[in-house]
């Protein structure tokens, strides 16, 4: 007679266990720690040497800025430059903006 009981009325297997949440947590640090180190370190890292670039500017140094201004500093002050980029031409531009540091006498070359 057992064999004539639908399995229907049998009783109910217990609930398959679902997947472990554990390797899509260990692939999501993986990418939260490798945009770290791909993204946010080399950046922070640009930022810090630009920051000491900054501070370091004196009169006399030959920069170039980030719109592409080629001069001379005149003066410096506490959040802007003087720069000369021509003879008897002046322009007064934000400290920040000075993107790179030029070989003395790169002014005269160009």
């Amino acid at each position: 007679m057992n064999a004539l009981i639908p399995t229907a009325w049998a009783a109910p297997a217990a609930p398959a266990a679902g997947p472990s949440p554990l390797p899509s947590l260990l692939l999501m640090g993986a990418v939260i720690i490798g945009m770290y180190f791909l993204l946010i370190r080399p950046q922070q890292k640009k930022m810090k040497e630009h920051q000491a670039l900054v501070s370091k500017l004196s009169a006399g140094d030959e920069v170039v800025t980030s719109g592409g201004l080629l001069g001379r500093i005149v003066e410096v002050g506490e959040h802007f430059v003087t720069l000369e980029i021509a003879e008897g031409v002046q322009v007064k531009v934000q400290k920040h903006q000075v993107n790179a540091l030029m070989p003395k006498g790169t002014l005269k070359s160009a």
